[in-house]
């Protein structure tokens, strides 16, 4: 348990003790079990699981195909397993409303549901290590409105791919796109409340933003732009090139092609993925890294990759130690 405390109210301290110790005691006479924490190397080696989180409903990355999990987080995910050699417990997670709330409920503090049956057994509801998180020293070291860096307690490690944003396009609707300006005419889709999104919409002084339509979902921007509502989306590339090859194979032909035009202004074109664990669980992700290292400089992890359709990008991490 922690205690938080105040220190320009020192007083503050004596009152929290007592309130948490009046609910650890409520806790106990309810007999619901104390919280479980992410668990250390050796925790789950000697447990013989670890438990990665992946986001739920996320094609090419994380998704469920009726009872079976699919995708290339998924995929990493087991090979994960595998290199430790242990099982795999898969964590779905939900997209809340920021990346800092997901590492928080995932990764060092968590939601925890507590389940009692024959011998009081906890079902834990944090994971070992989370996946698809910026491998970014500004985020990694932002603060709040008080300078405490948010994510002190988060080790972010082994960034294994680069991801950049890009725009695919429907030939029979786009012909010849140079910049932009192109959607002063015709419909372009974006998930709602991504970067995309708001570059689009203030692109040129907002004079697109009455041909950005919005949808849920990437994946659904791109059903929409094969059923004819949009001439184009703008996403992650390997997202896009998943859905590419999808949109052609029922097209029966080339209909939909990436677009590599500039995009100025656009703050961060590129950026890498990586994984995390909780900060004092370093050696965890030492063990993790190795794991990761073999699979990109063996060529598996662009193997991966090509099961769903996209090309692997090779995070400045992994270019520089090759060229060592």
């Amino acid at each position: 348990m922690t205690f938080m405390f105040c220190r320009t109210w020192p007083g503050r301290f004596h009152r929290s003790m007592k309130v948490s110790i009046n609910a650890l005691l409520t806790v106990l006479l309810l007999g619901i079990q104390l919280p479980v924490q992410a668990l250390s190397l050796e925790d789950i080696q000697d447990n013989g699981e670890i438990s990665v989180a992946v986001y739920r409903d996320f094609p090419p990355y994380s998704w469920l195909d009726g009872d079976e999990a699919k995708g290339f987080d998924v995929d990493i995910a087991r090979e994960l397993a595998s290199g430790l050699g242990v099982k795999l417990h898969l964590h779905w997670m939900i997209p809340d409303e920021n990346l800092d709330d997901d590492l928080r409920n995932h990764v060092w503090k968590g939601h925890y549901l507590a389940r009692i049956e024959d011998e009081a057994m906890l079902r834990r509801e944090v994971a070992d290590v989370m996946l698809r998180v910026p491998y970014d020293r500004e985020f990694a070291f932002k603060v709040d409105p008080d300078g405490l860096v948010i994510n002190d307690l988060v080790h972010f490690f082994a960034p294994y791919q680069r991801e950049r944003w890009e725009l695919l396009i429907d030939t029979d609707k786009v012909e010849d796109i140079q910049n932009l300006a192109y959607f002063n005419y015709e419909k372009v889709g974006v998930e709602i409340d991504t970067l995309p999104d708001f570059y689009l919409v203030g692109a040129f002084r907002g004079m697109l933003r009455k041909n950005v339509v919005h949808y849920t979902t990437t994946v659904d921007a791109l059903n929409g732009m094969g059923a004819g509502e949009v001439g184009a989306v703008m996403g992650m590339k390997s997202q896009l090139e998943w859905g590419m090859q999808a949109l052609n194979e029922k097209a029966g032909r080339e209909r939909f092609v990436l677009a590599d035009i500039p995009m100025p202004n656009l703050t961060k074109r590129f950026w890498e993925v990586g994984m995390a664990v909780k900060d004092d669980h370093r050696g965890l992700a030492y063990a993790l890294e190795d794991v990761i290292t073999q699979l990109v400089t063996s060529g598996e992890m662009a193997r991966i990759a090509e099961r769903y359709h996209f090309e692997f990008l090779k995070t400045d991490f992994y270019r520089v130690m090759e060229s060592q």
